[in-house]
């Protein structure tokens, strides 16, 4: 049995910076599904937000300008004492990574460069070209293996282990060699990413499952505001491979089949930098309309920028259009479409990272803090890595430091670990039933295609009708293939099952939200609704059912009012 005082489950940037923020006196260890530098962190190209004012357009930009932005963007569903705070932290946390050796792109004075983005009153989003989550990641990574944190790569985690509402551990599978394994912590720090991979159109990676939201879950820990999904205006047709938003932030244009810049008529005065959820609806009613190119995509423009500023401000969109689209965006515009790319939603926790299990902690994209709220603006979704990962870091030191879970129940632990090796028994005792594979594409389509940009009741019912019927034929998957190492057959159904408690809590959470908010528009609520809808959804799983409750928004400073861009 493996045992160390704070585990953190994930290598991405939350939970890199989770690790490098907890005591180094202390056990600390990093449990990864893949090595850390792949995870999805590394897909972030345009930014990361901070009022610095090095702009010469943001010099009146401060960290209370950033939090209306992020409250107004959120469409008044984000708690605002919380929003205030990440957006003070920003500025240190920005210099931190500067002196930890982050290398932005730089200004005249050398000072860290910012560009504009959307639905942000000044240019505040601070950049590495366009490879900003690469960039912090590598180096957080190289900080990591300077303090010697333990890591432990290719390990999935497969049960959140809780006793008397106490975590006591994880159980995890060694993906090298099939093993199950428990692992002894006295904190657990979640830092596992989105869902993107449950919708069949996403910029995410094939590891984004949402395992570890799911995991929490059935772990009796409830889940927020899921049912507020980001789509990210601009992925490339195809493969929807993620086209900065730094793309229109140096100056792309969106355009439909008529050559029109068609944003005029949706966010007259941001354009093309309007928040991402109405540029999503734009672009997708402009498609529906029969405005867009082959009905299907409409064109992002960057001819007009330039060769120089394309390679020296957008080197790795102009990497992915010559290696993936056969073209040069210095010459053509790039086909473009809306996908799945963010979950505002995730484990409900407090300011402080904390759930309602003692000793588990969650960080990132997993986590839902409500600094996003309806919709998260560009550029925070890497500060709200940085930010809450060093606060879920210091938290679970304090808990261990204060004496937090000191016999945690090996026999407990090493129970839990024997009912997931029957698990795998039971589907390789079977010799036939449905195929993992077939269930997981037919999920994606049904929720690319019910819950997407728009919905209405009618989509949503049958959607949640295809989920509940996936889950009994669930009870009859097997494996077709008895070598259980680097099994993806084995990783597919042990995430597939995850992957339709998220699928169901997205679908009733937007079922019963009868109103338009952020990224949720039913087309049969058009209208915001504050009196009724001015709340947070939570959901519990209780005895495998999820049980929906609501919750009140922290509104401190702005009364919610219409958002105009």
């Amino acid at each position: 049995m493996i045992s160390h005082d704070i585990l953190v489950i994930g290598g991405g940037l939350a939970g890199l910076t989770a690790a490098l923020t907890a005591d180094p006196k202390l056990s600390v260890a990093v449990i990864s599904k893949v090595h850390p530098l792949r995870s999805h962190s590394v897909a972030a190209q345009g930014g990361i937000n901070a009022a610095l004012g090095n702009n010469p357009e943001g010099r009146d930009d401060s960290w209370e300008k950033h939090a209306f932005d992020t409250i107004k963007g959120s469409d008044y569903l984000a708690d605002q004492d919380t929003a205030e705070l990440m957006c003070e932290k920003a500025i240190p946390a920005l210099y931190e990574l500067e002196h930890l050796g982050v290398p932005f792109s730089r200004f005249p004075g050398a000072v860290i460069a910012q560009r504009p983005f959307g639905g942000a009153g000044f240019p505040r989003t601070c950049y590495a070209a366009d490879r900003t989550g690469l960039v912090i990641l590598h180096t957080l990574f190289e900080q990591s293996m300077r303090r010697q944190v333990r890591f432990y790569n290719e390990l999935l985690v497969t049960r959140l282990v809780v006793r008397q509402g106490q975590c006591q551990g994880v159980v995890v599978c060694d993906l090298t060699t099939g093993e199950m394994i428990p692992v002894k912590a006295r904190a657990v720090i979640f830092a596992t990413g989105g869902y993107g991979r449950v919708y069949f159109k996403t910029t995410n990676a094939f590891i984004n499952h949402g395992s570890g939201i799911g995991i929490a879950y059935r772990a009796g820990v409830a889940l927020k505001d899921m049912e507020f999904v980001q789509f990210h205006p601009t992925s490339m047709i195809g493969k929807n491979i993620l086209i900065t938003e730094g793309a229109r932030g140096e100056g792309g244009y969106l355009v439909n089949n008529k050559e029109q810049r068609f944003l005029a008529d949706y966010a007259p005065k941001a354009m093309e930098l309007a928040p991402r959820d109405i540029v999503a609806r734009a672009i997708q009613t402009e498609i529906d309309k029969g405005n867009g190119f082959n009905d299907d995509y409409v064109h992002l423009d960057l001819r007009h920028l330039g060769e120089k500023k394309i390679k020296k401000r957008l080197p790795g969109i102009r990497e992915i259009c010559l290696n993936f689209g056969g073209f040069d965006p210095i010459e053509k515009p790039i086909p473009i479409q809306p996908a799945q790319h963010y979950s505002m939603g995730g484990i409900d926790v407090d300011v402080n990272c904390t759930t309602s299990v003692e000793g588990f902690f969650a960080a990132g994209e997993c986590a839902c803090v409500s600094v996003h709220g309806a919709n998260r603006l560009g550029g925070n979704s890497l500060l709200d890595t940085v930010v809450f990962g060093k606060i879920a870091g210091d938290q679970a030191t304090k808990f261990v430091r204060g004496g937090g879970n000191p016999s945690s129940s090996d026999r407990h632990l090493e129970e839990e670990t024997i009912k997931i090796k029957e698990k795998i028994d039971t589907w390789s005792r079977r010799d036939s039933g449905i195929k993992i594979h077939l269930m997981m594409e037919k999920l994606k389509l049904a929720m690319s295609e019910k819950v997407g940009v728009f919905r209405k009741k009618e989509d949503l019912t049958e959607g949640l009708k295809i989920i509940l019927g996936l889950k009994e034929d669930y009870g009859h998957t097997y494996l077709s293939g008895k070598n259980i190492k680097y099994s993806q057959e084995i990783v597919n159904i042990f995430e597939f099952e995850m992957m339709l408690d998220l699928a169901e809590v997205i679908i009733r959470g937007a079922l019963n939200r009868e109103e338009t908010r952020g990224s949720h528009f039913r087309l049969d609520f058009k209208e915001r609704n504050d009196k009724d809808w001015l709340k947070h959804t939570l959901v519990v799983n209780t005895e495998n059912k999820p049980e929906i409750s609501y919750k009140d928004v922290n509104i401190s400073k702005y009364k919610p009012v219409e958002r105009t861009y």
